[in-house]
């Protein structure tokens, strides 16, 4: 008799663990939306005159109101490197505004950078200010710029407040066709007039989803050149330029 009631138990036991496993499997609380950023920009103006941008961030069905960053970043066609970051207006209704002005003609890329639910996006769209450019002429103007496979998107954090002798933290955050580009090999090339004929060769761990990341104490202060390198499993193979001072 006791065989049967311990059986019994044991059995009882297993329903109710199996009950509470896939309580925990179904949950809401272990489902990953994809966060959703609509960006909306005018497409063409005339110099000095107000371009306004607009980012609908989403988050499944909910509109995100407490978005934890959304800052714009503006470039000209070929010079990222001299970017310009502007932060956005909270406007509580699931958009973040703002508005900027080009003092000539030219083509310009709009990025907004989202991070919320502790997930980062960044679509980006252009807009031509005037009679534009001729996308050939800005790229040989900044002799580091190049072509990129459609779709894709890096955005370099510059570090900030470098100092020599600490860890300084390189970080890049990735997009191929608006989704987070994963799983690829990130190395950071350095070169520097302080450090002669020498380069670096960093690699970066993938420390969030598509956020790579590599600390390096550098030694000597000056201006450094980052060069991000981009490979993954599908023949990926890209490359931008990028320049930070170490005081």
């Amino acid at each position: 008799m006791k065989k049967r009631y311990r059986m019994l138990g044991l059995m009882i036991g297993l329903l109710l663990l199996a009950a509470c496993g896939k309580k925990v499997d179904d949950g809401s609380t272990v489902e990953v939306l994809p966060l959703e950023v609509e960006l909306t920009v005018t497409e063409q103006a005339e110099v000095g005159e107000t371009v306004k941008m607009e980012a609908l961030v989403t988050y499944g069905d909910e509109k995100v109101t407490d978005a934890d960053k959304v800052v714009y970043e503006v470039w000209e066609e070929g010079k990222k490197d001299d970017s310009v970051m502007i932060d956005s207006v909270n406007e509580k209704d699931g958009t973040y505004t703002a508005e900027t002005t080009f003092d000539h003609d030219g083509i310009f890329n709009i990025q907004v950078h989202v991070d919320a639910k502790n997930l980062h996006t960044m679509p980006v769209k252009q807009v031509t200010i005037g009679e534009g450019a001729q996308v050939e002429e800005a790229e040989q103007s900044n002799g580091h710029d190049h072509g990129h496979v459609d779709g894709f998107a890096l955005h370099f954090v510059k570090p900030e407040n470098a100092t020599t002798g600490e860890e300084t933290e390189m970080m890049t955050h990735l997009e191929i066709d608006g989704e987070p580009l994963v799983e690829a090999k990130i190395r950071y090339e350095v070169s520097s007039e302080v450090l002669g004929e020498k380069h670096l060769w960093i690699d970066a761990e993938e420390i969030e989803q598509a956020e790579y990341i590599a600390v390096y104490p550098f030694e000597k202060a000056g201006t450094y050149l980052v060069k991000v390198h981009v490979e993954n499993a599908d023949g990926l193979h890209e490359h931008e330029e990028f320049t930070f001072d170490v005081k």
